[in-house]
């Protein structure tokens, strides 16, 4: 191969020795600014893989000698945001929720917080929109099953719905008037006629007339003479068009026949005072609000 190199004559370089079909391959040297720019980018892969993480080991990477990681970096972004808005969140968690109101600055800052903490936390079963779905309420409506006032919201948020566990939850329990044997299923339907009539959904009839005296012997004491609802009880209101489980005549029935009992986890025990009372703050201000707390249910 050395004996088949030779100076190309038109442009004074050495040939390589190869040649296809009298075609010759030219020596042409690299350019020096490219050669230069090659080797910087050694040293520097070189420097880099001993001053950063670099080689990827059995459980981690090689820490470098610099110690920086991009999880460190975030812990200091997020050190330095939580910095940032420590002074507001102490004072939203010194300030009596009730008295949020009177702070529209305040007020403004808690439910912002809230609703980023709602979006970790409530999305899951309320939705993005706090719509809710079957069986999870709606928190833009005016319909609370045990109060829509701050205090009463952010109760609800710290100690739950029918957590049996814990003595302070919000606690209902509706008989399962079909399952139980209570009733039969003859005065179930008649039930499921007088609550379709009191919700305005069928006219009056005879199967009403006779669940409204099986209404009176079973369901006033939660329900209430006019089947309005009573917050004590977590009971709601059956005269409006707002149902949590359906208000056609299967899930009605289904609903006496087999009771419901939905859970709310009581986020007392996982979030912090001043996070919750942002999340009361959110939840507030989604539409259905109360100033004071109500006496009776509105749903």
């Amino acid at each position: 191969m050395a004996d088949k190199k030779r100076i190309d004559r038109p442009t004074g370089t050495e040939t390589v020795g190869h040649e296809w079909d009298g075609i010759e391959e030219l020596n042409t040297p690299l350019p020096r600014w490219w050669l230069w720019t090659f080797y910087a980018t050694i040293i520097w892969g070189i420097a880099y893989t001993i001053m950063f993480p670099a080689w990827p080991m059995v459980s981690r990477a090689t820490a470098g000698v610099l110690g920086w990681s991009s999880r460190g970096q975030l812990e200091q972004q997020l050190a330095a945001d939580h910095a940032r808005r420590a002074p507001v969140i102490k004072a939203i968690g010194e300030i009596p929720i009730e008295q949020l109101p009177d702070n529209p600055q305040l007020m403004q800052a808690a439910i912002e917080g809230g609703q980023a903490a709602y979006r970790v936390n409530c999305v899951q079963c309320h939705g993005t929109g706090a719509t809710g779905s079957k069986g999870y309420p709606n928190l833009n409506d005016d319909d609370w099953l045990w109060g829509g006032d701050l205090n009463s919201i952010e109760f609800t948020i710290t100690h739950g719905a029918r957590n049996p566990e814990h003595r302070q939850t919000r606690m209902s329990q509706m008989p399962a008037f079909g399952r139980d044997r209570i009733l039969k299923d003859n005065e179930i339907d008649d039930l499921v006629s007088y609550v379709r009539y009191v919700s305005h959904q069928q006219g009056a009839s005879t199967s009403a007339k006779r669940g409204m005296a099986l209404f009176a012997q079973n369901c006033v004491a939660c329900h209430g003479a006019t089947a309005t609802g009573d917050r004590q009880f977590g009971a709601p209101n059956l005269t409006d068009a707002i149902w949590l489980y359906g208000g056609d005549e299967a899930s009605i029935r289904k609903t006496i026949y087999d009771a419901r009992y939905g859970v709310m986890p009581r986020w007392g025990e996982k979030l912090d005072p001043a996070t919750i009372k942002m999340l009361s703050a959110y939840v507030y201000s989604l539409g259905g609000g109360e100033r004071t707390p109500a006496q009776t249910a509105s749903n």
